[in-house]
C-alpha cells in the first residue's frame, strides 16, 4: 500500500508524533510511505528514516490513499486530492458548520478521530457515522520511571491550556511545578503528572506519563475521560484550583496508581494497536472506494 502523509503544522505537538509514529509503523510493516511535512516534524522524520519533503500544496505524487493529519492539510486535500482521503481529527472543539466547513468535512471518504469525545463531535456535524473509526493515539513504550518530587505539567502557550488554573493551584498547595518541554525524558524523576486543560480531544501527554508507571492528574474534561479512569489509574479533576491542589497531594509518589495506568497504557493505548487500527480504516475505503 501507497500512503501520502500530510501535516502543516509548525510546532512538534502530540499530532505530529502521533504522524511519525504512524509512518514508522507502516514502513515497519512493509508500506510504501511517504510524509509532506514542515519543520521540526520534517527533520526529525527524515532522522528517523522516512521518506520526508517539504510541505507543499501542489505536485503531490499519486498515492493509494492520501491521509491528512491536521486542518491545514486536511484543507488543502480536500481541494486537490486525487485519491480516497482519510483525515485524522484531533482536537475536541466543535466542528464549524458554514458552507465551507460542511463541504470540506464531506470531502473525505474517512475520518479518524482520536476518541469517542471526538467522534461525538463529528457526528454533531453531520458526519455520517459509516464514516468515522475511532483509533486512539499510541504512545511507545516507555523504561518505569523511578519516581520523585518533581511535579510535572507540559510546557505549553497555548490559552485552552489551564497554565494559569496550574499556577493557582501550586499556590493554594504550596509546591512548585516544572513545566516540561521534554516529557520522555523529564518524566523519570517525577511524582506526578497533572494535565490541566479547558478542553481536549484525547490527551497524549497524559498517555505517555501513564506508560512511564507516572500517575495522572488530569481535567475531567473531554477524551482525557477515556485516558484516566478515576481513583484508578490517576484522578479527574474539576478545573478548580483547590480541587487541583487536593488531587495532586493525594496522587503524587502513589506508585500503585502508576502501575496500573502503565498496564492501562500498554493494553489500550500501544503504538501496534495505533497502526493496525488505520490500517483496518485504509483497507476498509480501498476495498470499497470509486474514482468519481
Amino acid at each position: 500500500m501507497k500512503v501520502l502523509h500530510l501535516d502543516s503544522g509548525r510546532e512538534m505537538r502530540g499530532g505530529q508524533w502521533q504522524a511519525l509514529y504512524l509512518c514508522e509503523g507502516l514502513a515497519a510493516r512493509g508500506h510504501e510511505v511517504m510524509l509532506l511535512a514542515r519543520e521540526p516534524l520534517l527533520s526529525t522524520a527524515r532522522e528517523r528514516g522516512i521518506d520526508a519533503r517539504p510541505y507543499r500544496a501542489a505536485g503531490w505524487p499519486a498515492a493509494g490513499i492520501v491521509h491528512a493529519h491536521d486542518a491545514g492539510s486536511h484543507t488543502v486535500a480536500a481541494l486537490i486530492a486525487h485519491g480516497p482521503l482519510v483525515v485524522s481529527r484531533r482536537v475536541g472543539f466543535p466542528v464549524r458548520t458554514g458552507p465551507l466547513s460542511r463541504w470540506k468535512y464531506r470531502r473525505p471518504e474517512h475520518f479518524i478521530a482520536v476518541s469517542e469525545y471526538v467522534r461525538e463531535r463529528l457526528l454533531a456535524a453531520g458526519v455520517p457515522p459509516a464514516r468515522i473509526s475511532v483509533v486512539y493515539d499510541g504512545v511507545p513504550e516507555m523504561p518505569e520511571a523511578r519516581g520523585g518530587a518533581s511535579i510535572l505539567a507540559p510546557a505549553t502557550d497555548d490559552p485552552r491550556k489551564g497554565s494559569a488554573l496550574l499556577a493557582e493551584a501550586a499556590l493554594i498547595g504550596g509546591f512548585q511545578v516544572h513545566y516540561s518541554k521534554s516529557l520522555a525524558a523529564d518524566l523519570d524523576d517525577a511524582a506526578v503528572f497533572v494535565y490541566i486543560t479547558h478542553q481536549e480531544g484525547l490527551g497524549s501527554g497524559a498517555l505517555l506519563a501513564m506508560a512511564a508507571g507516572v500517575p495522572v492528574v488530569a481535567s475531567r474534561v473531554g477524551g482525557l475521560q477515556e485516558v484516566v479512569v478515576d481513583g484508578d489509574t490517576g484522578l479527574l479533576v474539576e478545573n478548580d484550583a483547590a480541587a487541583i491542589a487536593r488531587a495532586v497531594r493525594r496522587a503524587a509518589g502513589d506508585r500503585e496508581m502508576g502501575r496500573r495506568g502503565r498496564e492501562r497504557a500498554a493494553k489500550l493505548f500501544s503504538l501496534d494497536g495505533m497502526v493496525e487500527g488505520t490500517l483496518a480504516v485504509y483497507d476498509r475505503i480501498l476495498g470499497c472506494w470509486k474514482p468519481s
